[in-house]
């Protein structure tokens, strides 16, 4: 285990932040840190392979790691490793898109067939606003099973088909603006689309007249001070990171390593690399109005009900969505999953308490034992409790 707290010097100060050593477990009292480090631990030895993660507690900063980065050498995960970060990408899109609202370019209920009308025509792009596409409620398909048609079956074919496969966003947009509509554009409880956000990326190309990733680079994340976040410029992480082990429900036993992967299926959907002290410096700025103003952060924050992926109903904004603990406050951001990669990142309202964490194992709960939770389940809810509200 590799952990430590120490103190975070002034808004003045914060550049000089990760040149200071982390102060180590012998030089901090049991009771700073035992209660994190123990739940981390339990993560891993509840079956995954390495997780890792940075939470801050007012003026402190804790980052711990547990477990390994690399099954067949035994190389051990570490705090600072750059993550696939998934859906997380689409807070940053989000922010992106809020950005040409405040310069003028865009209102958030215009159609997206005024801009876009090739790729959703007719009917259905005058109905569709740029609103719907940001918290899901445009009832455009989601596009994966048709990319990745194995997935219906729960089968890893198609996953291991198109790991050098360059997909461009028009070709996958076609495929969810194709398939059945969820629902009426508008039209509650929404539902979960990646199709949304690569609309929304090639929005973004219309609008700045500027390759999408570039343009969330320039205009994101570089002004916020994010030296380690990025899309991916190939298949391969540069930085140091973990191995990414996918179990696709049981699918694949033992888990296979995709941390070598083409990401054009789903770059601005959840694209995405960072690492989790990045990821807590973006939140903590998104929700101080330092990323977009304050009455954008509003529009972010307009909840409706949208139903995840996994099944479950969430309160969701515009690429934003909040998790409520009782007796410990309301808490802003998301989570996501890329083949063999989980992250999340959860900072609470007024930015006192923050959690992001990695792990590199995604999709352990096989489809028949949905009724009973499995030991992951249970370590990784008792972390992020935690983590959030300190200790039991």
């Amino acid at each position: 285990m590799r952990d430590g707290w120490r103190a975070i010097p002034g808004p003045s100060a914060e550049k000089m932040v990760d040149m200071e050593p982390l102060v180590t477990a012998e030089n901090t009292t049991p009771t700073s840190m035992e209660y994190l480090r123990s739940a981390l631990d339990d993560v891993h030895g509840a079956g995954v392979p390495g997780a890792f993660a940075e939470v801050r507690a007012g003026e402190r900063i804790w980052r711990g790691a547990a477990g390994v980065a690399d099954l067949e050498t035994g190389r051990p995960v570490e705090p600072g490793m750059r993550q696939r970060v998934g859906s997380v990408t689409k807070t940053f899109v989000s922010a992106a898109v809020l950005r040409q609202v405040e310069d003028g370019r865009l209102e958030l209920d215009a159609p997206i067939g005024d801009y876009l009308p090739r790729l959703v025509p007719g009917e259905r792009g005058r109905k569709i606003t740029i609103r719907m596409l940001l918290n899901h409620t445009s009832g455009l398909a989601e596009y994966l099973p048709y990319a990745f048609p194995s997935l219906r079956e729960f089968a890893p074919g198609s996953l291991d088909d198109n790991r050098f496969q360059t997909f461009r966003p028009a070709e996958l947009i076609a495929m969810g603006v194709g398939a059945p509509a969820t629902g009426e554009p508008g039209s509650t409880p929404g539902i979960y689309s990646n199709t949304n956000y690569l609309l929304l990326g090639e929005l973004l190309e219309h609008l700045t007249g500027t390759p999408v990733e570039e343009h969330i680079s320039r205009a994101i994340i570089k002004p916020a001070g994010l030296t380690h976040t990025g899309f991916p410029a190939g298949p391969k992480i540069e930085e140091p990171h973990s191995r990414m082990y996918e179990a696709l429900f049981g699918a694949i036993d033992p888990p296979r390593d995709y941390s070598v992967y083409d990401m054009s299926w789903v770059m601005t959907g959840a694209g995405l690399i960072s690492t989790v002290g990045d990821l807590n410096r973006f939140y903590r700025k998104l929700l101080d109005g330092e990323i977009v103003s304050r009455s954008s952060l509003a529009e972010m924050q307009r909840l409706v009900p949208v139903i995840a992926q996994d099944g479950r109903l969430i309160d969701y904004g515009l690429g934003l969505y909040k998790t409520e603990i009782p007796g410990h406050g309301t808490f802003w951001g998301h989570d996501g999953t890329v083949w063999g990669a989980l992250t999340m990142s959860w900072t609470r309202a007024d930015g006192g308490r923050q959690f992001s964490a990695a792990m590199n194992l995604v999709r352990w709960r096989k489809p028949d034992a949905e009724e009973s939770p499995h030991p992951i389940d249970d370590a990784l809810a008792t972390l992020k409790h935690q983590a959030l509200c300190g200790p039991a």
